[in-house]
């Protein structure tokens, strides 16, 4: 598994020191060599890659990565490029997007656009065994994770949390900083997308917030990949 540099590597290296994260990497070590894993081992840390925790703007939490194949890529919610079935989640993400902004729903997932303007792409878990949704919870990630979220929660400026989902809304007694704020709606799955998450306008909630505390608003603008081609939402159970 390739190491995390930068910034991050100061806000939370001593976390690949710690007793549960060696324990952890050699279950991984073992788990990569025996079973299939998502996302491959070179985009676990994708998240971090993509996204300096000094170019942090919204934190948005999902649960673990994508387990069907080829989906995960190591950033919350976000799918290849190529990949044209998008997973339920993330359609109503994009139809949420569109109400809320006007923006035209994109033909692809890849969330990289979202990363580059500041949006952190965390997963609580960042692995999974392949079909099996939440095989890897309770093994240490989640400690890693914490020590993600209490990096971001440090930064002495303006950040915006989006907690979709109960799963996610645990983590806001982890945010405590003044200067943050905190954004929660139910999970945007096909199974909690009509209690209340379409309609709760977090895109324009969080640029507004952001530009009255004088930072450059969230760009959230995707794109398409081909003006011809047509998203296909692919059932997906355990969507994150």
């Amino acid at each position: 598994m390739p190491k995390i540099s930068g910034d991050w590597q100061n806000a939370i290296g001593n976390e690949f020191e710690k007793p549960y994260y060696l324990q952890l990497r050699q279950f991984l070590k073992q788990e990569y060599r025996t079973r299939i894993i998502y996302p491959a081992a070179d985009d676990i840390f994708n998240a971090f890659h993509f996204t300096p925790l000094a170019n942090v703007k919204v934190l948005l939490l999902g649960q673990d990565p994508y387990h069907n194949a080829h989906q995960a890529i190591g950033a919350s919610f976000a799918v290849p490029e190529d990949q044209t079935k998008i997973p339920p989640s993330l359609v109503n993400i994009f139809k949420e997007l569109k109400n809320d902004l006007g923006l035209p729903i994109p033909n692809h997932g890849y969330l990289k656009k979202w990363a580059d303007e500041g949006v952190l792409l965390l997963n609580a878990v960042l692995t999974v065994r392949a079909h099996q949704a939440n095989s890897h919870q309770g093994l240490g990630w989640e400690q890693f994770t914490d020590a993600v979220i209490a990096a971001v929660n440090e930064i002495d400026r303006p950040v915006v949390y989006f907690l979709w989902g109960k799963y996610a809304q645990a983590k806001r007694e982890m945010i405590n900083n003044p200067r943050h704020l905190i954004l929660e709606a139910p999970h945007p799955s096909p199974f909690s997308a009509d209690r209340g998450f379409f309609g709760c306008k977090h895109f324009s909630k969080a640029n507004e917030f952001l530009e009255q505390n004088g930072v450059k608003p969230i760009d959230w603008q995707i794109g398409t990949n081909s003006e011809d081609s047509e998203s296909a939402p692919e059932c997906d159970r355990h969507a994150r």
